[in-house]
């Protein structure tokens, strides 16, 4: 996959059309990528309700528990992070996305079947700069044991800390994007979670679309529905959700991210502080020569095939 720190602006060369369900609502949902122009960004597009618009930036977030939805206008777009992380995995700034319901189709769970898309299509260079939020000074939200923060860096280095019940237990990941390895590292990590939280969250009104296609599947005694694509499937997985909810600063991160035992409220939660705190960053552009220079290190992945 090409180095995602790039000069210029991008946008999908051609549309791409997605079917499916809602992880949480369980409704059916129709969704289609259009080619947007140089400057618009990612912008959501209610096509049941007169193609009412939602940009996809931090003053628009709504309910962030365990999904990452955007408001206005009491317009709601639910469970954006699977496809706002493989855009900005896969280096594309401006894109329409069109949806006839209020949830985006879960499909495998990951991020795959877009970047596998966008692939499939092409990806077409616009002529407008692109412009980086560039980390000046630390920013940082804490939680009790919970913590996230962002800090001066070259490239976009996202680390990640988990802590979760057995068969999890604890997992920790670091990636640079600018090594462009998202497709290959992150994409393919599915979301996750334990059987025996299932009535709870359906008496929640969540997870009603939930199936072993859409989601790895645990009980304490393991996997129901394996194998995993990575021994370390979990973190990355929260690494791409991570991704996703960073998208809403409304540009790519030069910096490093770092988070432990975060979740959707606290990804958020530091988009907005850093947002408000001007003399934390400052817009840049990278001169042609920069997107060259060697990537951070990248920790290797090792795919399970068993």
């Amino acid at each position: 996959m090409p180095d995602p720190l790039l000069h210029y602006e991008q946008t999908i060369a051609a549309p791409v059309a997605f079917s499916g369900i809602g992880l949480h609502s369980g409704a059916a949902v129709r969704m289609r990528l259009l080619p947007a122009p140089a400057g618009s960004g990612i912008v959501f597009r209610r096509t049941d309700l007169d193609n009412f618009e939602i940009p996809a930036t931090c003053r628009n977030v709504a309910k962030v528990s365990y999904a990452t939805s955007l408001m206005r206008q009491s317009v709601l777009i639910s469970t954006t992070e699977h496809l706002l992380s493989a855009l900005i995995g896969r280096g594309i700034d401006n894109v329409i996305v069109e949806l006839d319901n209020l949830e985006l189709p879960i499909l495998d769970g990951s991020a795959l079947p877009y970047i596998e898309a966008f692939e499939q299509v092409g990806v077409k260079t616009q002529r407008r700069k692109r412009e980086y939020l560039r980390i000046l000074k630390k920013v940082e939200v804490r939680e009790g044991d919970k913590f996230i923060g962002v800090y001066p860096g070259e490239g976009y280095s996202v680390s990640y800390h988990i802590d979760f019940p057995t068969p999890i237990g604890q997992q920790a990941f670091t990636v640079d994007l600018a090594a462009g390895c998202y497709g290959t590292q992150i994409a393919p990590a599915r979301t996750f979670g334990f059987k025996e939280d299932e009535q709870m969250l359906r008496n929640m009104g969540l997870i009603r679309g939930v199936s072993e296609s859409s989601a790895v599947i645990l009980t304490r005694q393991g996997v129901v529905n394996g194998p995993l694509r990575f021994a370390d499937e979990f973190v990355r997985h929260k690494v791409l959700d991570l991704i996703g909810d960073l998208a809403l600063a409304g540009h790519q991160i030069l910096g490093r991210v770092v988070a432990e035992r975060a979740g959707h409220a606290m990804h958020t939660a530091l988009v907005a502080k850093l947002l408000k705190d001007r003399s934390a960053w400052r817009l840049v552009t990278l001169a042609p020569e920069k997107a060259k220079e060697k990537p951070l290190p990248v920790r290797p992945a090792s795919l399970v095939t068993a």
